[in-house]
């Protein structure tokens, strides 16, 4: 299937239809030449999994010169977040789940609300009059409910979903995926196949994009992968254990071929303390946050102004988003000022804190925030939830509006997306539908031919994998 005009044909004359893509062979490309040829005033809904994937296919759209008028992008769930938010009564759900307080049963809610507005008919003639169709990127990412929401939608407006089953990576315990050829292809017809490695060979390294198809089929058989028979643009380097820290690190530093390059560092994704360790370790490094902002929400719930360590707490969660904050030292010095102990006269962010420890305030906590931020020294770790945090306290009239404000932060993230950082530490499901120049994939020896396969393919020009052996098998 052709990427450009033959295969954004076959898509737009479909009533229903899915396209299978490996990763890098185009799959944007044939979003990109969709939205264009749609000759309907109406612009196409997209639908995707996160929102970094929301903001990464909003990026490439902008770098095709696509207008944004011609499309509406967000994630499955934040579109279901919406449609539930607009009719709570209609949706049968309690209002509460869009707090999302409990995610494991709120998103299935969300997700059955959603589909109760859709078979109640509500939306007749709604949908019609404001999309022309809708495209589902990385649908083999849908589990069972979701899917079964997307077919529902796909009576009302004409539906394409393109993705690829070696990178379907989201499921767990109750989030069955969708199965591809007896559930995806059963809804919506194959009408074609990508095939073409386009992304490494726009970038200069078409070996290397014919050698991850292979490494792809070897995957999906079993076969052994050797590392040391890979073309020039893979470096294996040998780690004595997943605690090898010295070599991760010096892995992590894995510059581009390209000046400005960016970097995607891939970890353990049931290891969140390791993200912010790598990305403490290197300089630049920021950490990839999951849809829910869950460390904030959390903070934003638990933090209480009034009482005595607020301050503290405050400094205590500076520290968690950026580094060099030196939160002990900080701590330290406001007890001395405090008490009229100290010698030495405060500094802007001891002014800062000393203001909301006798004031505190949410405007306060902004300013000290923002203080602590402009030390010398201080680096995003974690910037989107320093970012959440001050756009949340900015919001509050009162200091009892923080819980609500930070949800508010959160679902304009939601709805806005985020910008891939030059150098991103996550794990597969953060990172997948991202790419940088460079992908450096630190535990390898823990991630299954899935999540593997979406590692090795982050990278454009240069892939660097970390592991006890140089062969790969599973």
């Amino acid at each position: 299937m052709d990427a450009d005009k033959t295969g954004s044909r076959s898509v737009l004359n479909a009533s229903k239809g899915s396209v299978s893509a490996p990763a890098g062979c185009g799959k944007t490309h044939l979003i990109a030449a969709c939205i264009r040829a749609s000759t309907d005033g109406k612009p196409i809904l997209i639908l995707t999994h996160t929102n970094a994937g929301v903001a990464a296919l909003r990026g490439r759209l902008d770098a095709a010169g696509v207008p944004r008028t011609r499309y509406r992008i967000t994630t499955i769930d934040g579109w279901a977040m919406r449609l539930v938010g607009t009719f709570p009564h209609r949706s049968g759900q309690h209002p509460d789940i869009l707090k999302l307080k409990n995610p494991g049963t709120d998103y299935p809610a969300l997700r059955d609300g959603a589909l109760a507005i859709i078979n109640g008919q509500h939306l007749l003639g709604v949908i019609e009059a404001t999309y022309s169709r809708l495209i589902v990127d990385e649908y083999q990412d849908c589990i069972e409910q979701q899917h079964g929401m997307i077919a529902q939608l796909s009576e009302l407006l004409p539906t394409c979903v393109m993705g690829d089953d070696m990178q379907a990576i989201f499921g767990w315990g109750k989030n069955i995926l969708v199965d591809w050829t007896n559930g995806v292809e059963a809804s919506f017809p194959s009408i074609g196949h990508l095939s073409t490695p386009w992304r490494w060979d726009n970038a200069g390294a078409p070996k290397l994009g014919q050698w991850l198809l292979w490494a792809r089929s070897a995957l999906q058989t079993g076969a052994p992968i050797d590392l040391r028979s890979a073309p020039d643009e893979v470096t294996w380097m040998q780690i004595s254990g997943p605690d090898d820290i010295q070599t991760l690190t010096r892995a992590a530093y894995a510059a581009s071929p390209v000046s400005d390059g960016g970097a995607l560092i891939i970890c353990d994704g049931r290891r969140p303390n390791r993200h912010r360790d790598i990305a403490g370790r290197v300089k630049g490094a920021v950490v990839v946050e999951n849809a829910d902002l869950s460390d904030f929400i959390r903070f934003a719930e638990r933090f209480n102004f009034d009482a005595p360590s607020a301050t503290d707490d405050l400094i205590d969660f500076a520290a968690s988003t950026l580094t060099g904050v030196g939160a002990a030292q900080l701590k330290q010095r406001l007890v001395s000022l405090l008490a009229g102990r100290a010698h030495k006269g405060p500094t802007d962010v001891e002014e800062a804190a000393i203001a909301f420890s006798k004031q505190p305030i949410p405007v306060a906590a902004v300013e000290l925030l923002v203080e602590i931020n402009k030390q010398p020294g201080v680096s995003p770790l974690r910037p989107a939830i320093l970012r959440a945090a001050i756009q949340a306290l900015n919001g509050c009239v009162s200091k009892a509006d923080f819980h609500e404000m930070a949800v508010r932060a959160r679902e304009q993230s939601r709805v806005l997306g985020r910008s891939v950082p030059r150098r991103a530490v996550g794990s597969t499901l953060l990172l997948k539908g991202l790419e940088a120049d460079v992908s450096v994939v630190l535990d390898t020896d823990v991630l299954d031919a899935r999540n593997l396969y979406v590692a090795l393919t982050r990278g454009s020009r240069r892939l660097v994998v970390c592991s006890t052996s140089p062969v790969l098998q599973r």
